[in-house]
């Protein structure tokens, strides 16, 4: 193999861990917000909704209490996400904000706010697993 074509090949393994980096970072810190969310019926946990590109729109009527099958949804919606891309994550519940405000006693510190300050410490642990592949 000649220079080019490894240099093609760095850039391309650097580009494939670059994505698998900004998936597993999205992911996991959607599913920290949606493991935050209170629960009382399993809605406010259910109505967090991914996208690629635009903010989701609209309420779901689902109820997840473990929400297990909201990160399952929020992680197929990430699998084409690439270094790059704009992804929102976003609960259009009338009342999420206050329970982002602390209105539960489940959750006084919010969720949201309090993963923001978790990102880089996510981001560090994900970047070491990632340079032992």
């Amino acid at each position: 193999m000649g220079f080019a074509e490894d240099i093609q090949a760095f850039a391309d393994k650097t580009e494939e861990k670059m994505n698998l980096a900004v998936r597993k970072i999205a992911l996991e810190l959607f599913s920290r917000v949606i493991l935050k969310t209170p629960v009382d019926t399993g809605r406010a946990r259910a109505n967090w909704q991914v996208a690629i590109g635009s903010v989701p729109a609209g309420t779901l009527e689902l109820e997840d209490k473990p929400g297990t099958a909201t990160i399952s949804a929020t992680d197929a919606a990430a699998s084409g996400l690439r270094a790059g891309d704009v992804i929102y994550l976003a609960n259009n519940l009338p009342y999420i904000q206050r329970l982002e405000d602390g209105y539960s006693g489940q959750a006084p510190a919010g969720m949201v706010g309090l993963t923001v300050q978790e990102f880089q410490g996510i981001a560090d642990q994900i970047g070491l697993e990632l340079s032992l592949i």
